[in-house]
């Protein structure tokens, strides 16, 4: 069967091709995102400076309070101090350290500078015994204004042992002298382990318990003592997990992430290569009528045809999964540079993700193969012989019924942004453009006929011959003219309908954020890991300063029923103090700001309606660092996109960040440059920028943009290898045109004719399935009936459907008619 499988093939050179594209591509995507997916299950970030550490004991980092995926805590939790000198006491144990991490940086006259993240980059002496071979220049740091640098740093600051530096930490600025210096680059700044534990504020707590063990069985007895206190123990490359928080956290978005193209991905893929297998199919009609002619059973030729498919794949697998590989590590450079992956956080590159592509690849092969020669292997041998030359002049009523059932669920999906303000209900803007485009694949070919018929009733007695023909071939043949424009027409809903979704929800919440921003300066001081203390009150009183409020950006899982089960996700929050309401406008519908005091939050409308919340009401939350709290609704805001779904009183959400400083400053002023100036001269160190100004752009919206490049690349080599495949097939009609005697130009004319029916019927019907979710998506998201986005998006769509359409009819059709007539017809 096999090698009858690659004979035939020899022959459907052109069909084949377009399979091997499609296969190859559909490979890539899938390893791609399988790499993705497992690195986010089982990468690791390097243990850094806990690398002498045997094992390192901490709190949970995830919580599992229900829901299908446990939500990673990017907030630090902490452990009691009192675990320290339990663990020291376990058989086995020949050291046990607290580890304390806290904003530190250097400040010098060029700016502050720090070798690890400012954020935790000061710790206490004692766990610098775990830098392993580091050297150590000078003495260990003993009083209260004694630091310990590392040799990066030391070099960056200018500073040798006995220098004196400006240093903040914990927010604090002071004058220390340095002690000593450590080779170790990714050392830090130490301080005495009781300095650290005092700017650290953690109240007889610590961040970590790292150990060193002499005998291999010390891991299993801490694990038995410290179980009944819910502490995990990392060992080996789960010590990295442990040592940042933020980097696991950032590692479970990979899956989530990968989840999230997998939809999409799937779904694009498996329409070109069933696409490109249709092709291949129907351009073998004649042989598989021939072979059931000559007594091949049903099964027989459908193994054939899965045969010729699966040995295609077969060769496109290897290159597919290789550049799968490339794919992933691009993408990784990607999520680093926009700041969503720590750079430290490396790909798991494994076979797995190949053998998945594999796996996934052929069996959506090998069903898409069999489902196209279906109808042909079924067919008796008389009528598929005769049949073989043309294809079937009915198209199927039950499919196109299938078809409209479609559209009119893609209708209902898309009227989601009305219903929810937020990134899950624009999410049904795009998904609804994809829907309607597979139930104008299976409708299509009814509808063609259709308005195939009522055009050709329509042609005046003087239309030019090439172009009745056209006409007259795409009523006649439906199938195949129907399968051009659903392609053209996928790429113009898959490009419209996610750029234009990315895009109207980026204006949407740039939107929000400035209306709801009336102060007109942000301060921040990134060096620093956070703002210093007493920044607020030190720029409040800075003259022309009309208001400043501190916001801190967090984390808080909101548990809910959802279908009678508890469901929980990780959402965005802000923290911030009653003061809040002179810096910003969130569009409060009931209650007020004024009010966030305590045990407070305010919420969006969207998440009220939805949780059924009102003012006065109760909720229960989990902050970022794992602590459950019950705050009271005092406001229901409406500017949720820009601002999140939760707003949280400053006094709720202290001590439960890692820094415990807050991020930003939102200050009012009277406008002018003078005071701009004062407040960025408070203190060193600080950032001034307009808020309203510059909004950034978020990290999901890079990420979209990228996969809708790659993705839109695939389409459009997909859809012009399916559409030169299927023009090429028809040498033998083409060849029966100039034997009756048309001309090469008459031939070319009707080509052409055809092309341009196909390239308008696939632009109109597109730009229709795509501009329905996208009026109702601007509606709910911008308050208009046309959505956002750069204006030359839609004539570039436009130009490149109709280019394509030209081209890949075009060059085939000058191909087959090199070739004599008489020769094609014998040929065939």
């Amino acid at each position: 069967m096999l090698h009858l499988a690659l004979r035939m093939a020899r022959h459907r050179v052109a069909a084949l091709i377009a399979v091997f594209c499609a296969t190859l591509g559909g490979a890539a995507f899938v390893t791609g995102i399988a790499v993705l997916a497992e690195s986010g299950l089982r990468s690791h970030a390097p243990a850094g400076r806990l690398g002498g550490a045997d094992l390192v004991v901490a709190a949970p980092q995830t919580l599992d309070a229900g829901g299908d995926l446990a939500v990673e805590l990017p907030e630090r939790a902490r452990i009691p101090a009192s675990v320290v000198a339990q663990v020291a006491r376990v058989p086995g144990v020949t050291a046990a350290v607290g580890d304390v991490s806290f904003p530190a940086a250097v400040v010098t006259p060029a700016g502050p500078v720090a070798s690890a993240d400012p954020r935790t980059a000061g710790h206490g002496w004692a766990s610098a015994t775990l830098l392993g071979d580091a050297r150590i220049t000078g003495t260990a740091p003993a009083g209260p204004l004694d630091v310990a640098l590392d040799s990066s740093l030391a070099t960056a600051a200018g500073a040798a042992p006995g220098d004196r530096v400006t240093l903040v930490a914990a927010g604090r600025q002071g004058t220390y002298r340095v002690t000593a210096v450590l080779s170790r680059a990714y050392g830090g700044i130490y301080l005495s382990d009781a300095t650290a534990a005092r700017l650290a504020g953690r109240d007889g707590a610590v961040d970590l318990v790292a150990v060193r063990a002499a005998d291999p069985g010390a891991a299993g007895r801490i694990r038995e003592l410290v179980r009944p206190q819910h502490l995990t123990v990392a060992t080996g490359a789960a010590r990295g997990d442990v040592v940042a928080p933020e980097v696991r956290s950032a590692r479970a978005t990979l899956p989530v992430l990968a989840g999230s193209m997998a939809g999409v991905t799937m779904l694009v893929a498996g329409f070109i290569v069933a696409g490109a297998l249709s092709v291949s199919v129907a351009a073998q009609r004649r042989d598989l009528a021939l072979l059931r002619a000559v007594g091949a059973t049903p099964r027989q030729v459908r193994r054939l045809a899965v045969a010729q498919a699966v040995a295609v794949t077969s060769l496109a697998l290897a290159p597919g999964i290789a550049l799968g590989y490339l794919l992933a590590g691009q993408f990784r450079g990607l999520l680093v540079h926009i700041g969503l992956l720590p750079s430290v956080l490396p790909l798991t590159i494994s076979p797995l993700p190949g053998l998945a592509a594999v796996v996934l690849l052929l069996a959506a092969v090998v069903v898409a193969a069999w489902c196209a020669a279906w109808r042909a292997s079924r067919m008796p041998a008389a009528e598929a012989v005769a049949e073989s030359r043309v294809e079937p002049r009915h198209p199927s009523r039950g499919r196109a019924f299938a078809g409209l059932l479609l559209m009119a669920a893609a209708a209902v999906l898309a009227v989601s942004p009305l219903v929810s303000r937020t990134e899950i209900g624009a999410a049904g803007t795009a998904m609804s453009g994809i829907l309607a485009t597979i139930g104008l694949a299976l409708a299509g070919p009814l509808l063609v006929q259709r308005a195939a018929g009522w055009l050709r009733s329509r042609l005046r007695p003087d239309v030019p011959a090439p172009a009745w023909l056209a006409v007259a071939n795409s009523h006649g043949y439906a199938l195949r003219t129907a399968g051009a424009v659903t392609t053209l027409a996928m790429a113009v809903v898959f490009t419209l309908t996610y750029g234009l979704t990315q895009t109207t929800v980026l204006r949407a919440t740039a939107g929000d954020l400035r209306a709801g921003t009336t102060a007109d300066v942000e301060v921040s001081a990134p060096g620093l890991g956070g703002l210093p203390a007493g920044t607020a009150a030190a720029v409040a009183a800075v003259p022309g300063v009309r208001a400043a409020a501190p916001v801190t950006p967090t984390t808080v899982v909101w548990p809910y029923r959802f279908a009678g089960e508890l469901q929980t996700e990780a959402a965005p929050a802000l923290a911030v103090p009653a003061e809040a309401a002179g810096v910003l406008d969130l569009g409060v519908t009931s209650g007020s700001l004024a009010d966030l005091r305590g045990a407070t939050v305010a919420v969006d409308a969207t998440a009220a309606r939805s949780r059924k919340v009102t003012v006065g009401s109760t909720v229960s939350l989990i902050l970022g660092d794992g602590a459950e709290v019950t705050a009271r609704v005092v406001a229901v805001h409406s500017r949720g996109l820009g601002f999140g779904p939760l707003v949280l009183s400053h006094d709720l959400v202290a001590g439960h960040t890692t820094t415990g400083l807050d991020e930003r400053l939102l200050v009012s002023t009277d406008g002018s440059a003078a005071t701009r100036e004062r407040v960025a001269a408070v203190l060193p160190g600080l950032t001034v920028r307009d808020p309203r100004a510059d909004v950034p752009v978020p990290a999901q919206l890079w990420i979209n943009v990228a996969v809708l490049g790659v993705l839109l690349g695939y389409l459009l080599l997909g859809i012009a290898n399916k559409l030169v495949a299927a023009t090429a097939q028809r040498r033998t009609e083409l060849a029966a045109l100039q034997w009756i005697g048309a001309t090469p130009g008459q031939v070319r004319a009707m080509m052409r004719a055809e092309a341009g029916l196909v390239g308008v019927a696939a632009l109109v019907t597109g730009i229709v399935l795509a501009a329905v979710p996208l009026a109702l998506l601007s509606i709910g998201f911008l308050h208009r009936p046309w959505p956002a986005g750069p204006l030359w998006l839609a004539p570039g769509v436009l130009i490149v459907v109709a280019a394509l359409a030209f081209l890949t009819v075009e060059i085939p059709t000058r191909r087959a008619l090199r070739i004599a007539p008489a020769r094609a017809l014998t040929r065939e």
